[in-house]
């Protein structure tokens, strides 16, 4: 019988850690060919939007997708996991935090392998949903962070969220953005990350803009970038503005942009040198949705935890 699972539900079966794993086991069977991962559709609606996002993973054996309606006054996520090998709906999952957990796991395993050795601050923009699992994730991941800086334009929320996660608030974007790795979790549509005030060797996790209209990054970021990466070229072409413009406008090339399997597995070196400026523009993909909800199904089945349908 299927499962389903609501939000507190994954809430109580997964971690920071649990999430990092899934995702970077996700990013292997990428790698080695076996998941099939094409864009995110987006359909209108009168006065919203419903996001359809598929992939199929055959290591994992679940094939899937995640859906979700956005309105302006917020939005509801559903991840459904099909056997990728007999006609069977596995489970249906609440997935607002799963999403969560999953986006910043996806910055954590980019900080993992990515950030300059000997990496010790956090930088985060923006104080919103999404930045709290990026703290939480990349701290997992790279537990020689030992200071981490804030900023938000709401003082109210940025003092809370400093509370909540033992961080610094910065008098400014600049604050932030010099940190060793520098995360923007925004819904600006106009770069809130200026290249000149990043430190060398600085990693930049973009993760807040999956529109080519919108922006997080200013051209100079990726002029002083060394290597830039995503977590899938096809996805990006459609619907990452902050590397559609520069690249339209000469900054960059696609041929300079890379995927992050490729560090994952070793086919692609990454960072050269202590002092490289490295970005990870992470759009967000269904293939780590995928491995998450199921390494939650796992955990459900085992605990006896969900709702049978």
């Amino acid at each position: 019988m299927p499962l389903y699972l609501t939000e507190s539900d994954v809430d109580r079966l997964l971690t920071p850690e649990d999430a990092l794993e899934a995702v970077e086991e996700s990013f292997h069977r990428v790698a080695r060919g076996s998941v099939e991962n094409p864009p995110r559709s987006r359909l209108r609606l009168d006065v919203g939007r419903l996001a359809v996002m598929p992939a199929v993973d055959r290591e994992l054996g679940v094939a899937g997708l995640k859906t979700y309606s956005a309105f302006r006054d917020g939005a509801r996520f559903l991840v459904v996991l099909f056997d990728a090998v007999a006609p069977e709906v596995l489970a249906v999952l609440e997935a607002d935090r799963l999403g969560q957990l999953r986006t910043g796991a996806a910055s954590g395993v980019a900080a993992k392998l990515l950030a300059k050795p000997g990496a010790r601050t956090l930088g985060v923009i923006g104080c919103g949903w999404q930045a709290e699992s990026q703290v939480d994730c990349i701290r997992a991941a790279v537990p020689r962070i030992e200071r981490v800086v804030a900023y938000c334009r709401t003082e109210e929320r940025l003092h809370s969220f400093c509370a909540r996660f033992d961080a610094e608030a910065g008098e400014s974007h600049r604050d932030a953005a010099g940190q060793d790795v520098v995360v923007t979790a925004t819904t600006s549509s106009d770069p809130v990350l200026r290249g000149e005030w990043l430190a060398p060797g600085a990693l930049v996790c973009a993760i807040g803009a999956n529109d080519r209209r919108s922006r997080e990054l200013d051209n100079v970021v990726l002029e002083r970038a060394a290597f830039v990466c995503c977590d899938s070229l096809e996805q990006a072409r459609e619907e990452s503005g902050d590397l559609i413009e520069p690249i339209a406008s000469g900054t960059l090339d696609w041929l300079e942009v890379h995927e992050l399997h490729e560090v994952v597995a070793g086919a692609s070196p990454g960072r050269q040198a202590d002092g490289d400026i490295v970005v990870f523009k992470s759009n967000g993909i269904a293939a780590w949705d995928l491995a998450i909800a199921s390494t939650a199904l796992d955990r459900a089945r085992a605990q006896g935890m969900g709702t049978e349908l």
